[in-house]
């Protein structure tokens, strides 16, 4: 599908909004003098003669602003449609559009992440839907929709090689408490940026969680599900961290530059600035002072720190339950899938549990002869 960087027009009227597109200036100017002509006269209403473009901005500001979504969540709206729906069906008339053309912009993103092809349809089938419900057209073509082959990429636990070198860095490194808290706990980084030291109760030695800072800002409230609400147990070497950098009881624990509550952003180069000093630490090679060839895997990230709590907990023969109230998740299949992962020392050992007592797996005997 051919791409253009489109020009867009917005005029406000009668404290409506409608847009219009070129893929020139001349030509988005020569659409929107057309409009405004059509909106003098009076021609111009809600029908299936609206045009997707005009729709989506009524749609947008009538059903979803009013919503109480979040401007992140709003954002997302925004960024699917301007950047793949709007380009290719936006000067369409609602009434033309078929579900042909929503199943080939799906399928151009074919080989992208379930994640985003997921809501990359979901927005146009709320938009569809609605417009179905307001009697605007007869069928609605997002209906049917079906998702191209993506790619579901998930979190994963650190290796044993990369938790020896994150150990040694968080020994002295800025970051190193704040991925120590992370590894030990799982809490979620938003999670870990909302903490206060009055959170950190040495005395029944706990993290009190009861909020988080809302992603995308530095505001903080309270966790999306009343499971997110819970009390972890500290690691005896994660509270002498904690212990021997106590500050003010009402200032964060992990603060930014200025003192205050940090922003996702300022999280992303709280990690950057870690995993760069633990990809020189693994082994990555530099020349004229910069990093040419990395030792750090891509797909390290604080979140696999948090999968690796899970993990650990598994190998400890933590029940699952109990998994899944120190995480914080709403539903226990979010454990397990994590719980499900393969992992060949747990398998062993839970089958070594079938042997009659006393004798030993023969794996071992084999190894052992040899």
């Amino acid at each position: 599908m051919e791409k253009y960087n489109y020009v867009r027009k917005t005029i406000t009227w009668e404290n409506r909004r409608y847009e219009v597109r070129g893929k020139t200036e001349q030509e988005a100017c020569d659409k929107l003098a057309e409009l405004v002509a059509a909106l003098k006269r009076g021609e111009f209403a809600t029908s299936g003669n609206t045009t997707v473009d005009q729709w989506f901005l009524q749609w947008k500001d009538t059903y979803k602003a009013p919503s109480g979504i979040t401007p992140k969540s709003l954002g997302l709206y925004d960024e699917k449609y301007n950047g793949y729906i709007g380009p290719a069906i936006g000067s369409m008339q609602l009434k033309d559009v078929r579900d042909l053309h929503l199943q080939t912009i799906l399928n151009t993103q074919a080989g992208m992440s379930y994640s985003h092809v997921s809501k990359l349809r979901m927005v146009m089938q709320e938009l569809f839907r609605q417009a179905r419900r307001s009697r605007l057209i007869i069928y609605d073509p997002a209906e049917g929709l079906l998702l191209p082959e993506s790619v579901k990429r998930s979190h994963r636990p650190i290796t044993k090689e990369e938790r020896k070198h994150i150990l040694a860095v968080a020994q002295t490194h800025p970051s190193g408490l704040w991925v120590l808290t992370i590894l030990y706990t799982g809490l979620r980084p938003g999670e870990t940026a909302a903490l206060l030291w009055k959170d950190i109760d040495f005395n029944r030695n706990e993290i009190h969680v009861y909020k988080a800072v809302e992603s995308g800002t530095r505001t903080i409230k309270a966790p999306k599900t009343p499971a997110g609400v819970r009390d972890i147990p500290m690691r005896q070497e994660l509270r002498d961290r904690l212990l021997e950098a106590c500050g003010d009881p009402a200032a964060p624990v992990f603060p930014s530059a200025n003192g205050g509550v940090r922003s996702a952003n300022s999280l992303r180069r709280l990690w950057n600035a870690f995993a760069q000093a633990l990809d020189l630490h693994m082994g990555a090679k530099v020349r004229g002072g910069e990093i040419v060839q990395h030792a750090i895997a891509p797909d390290l990230t604080p979140y696999c720190l948090r999968h690796t709590f899970c993990t650990d907990l598994q190998r400890a023969g933590v029940p699952i339950n109990v998994a899944k109230e120190l995480m914080g998740h709403a539903n226990i299949s979010v454990t397990a899938n994590i719980y499900t992962h393969r992992d060949q020392k747990v398998l062993h050992h839970n089958m070594a549990k079938l042997n009659p007592k006393g004798r030993k797996p023969a794996v071992r005997s084999q190894e052992k002869a040899l």
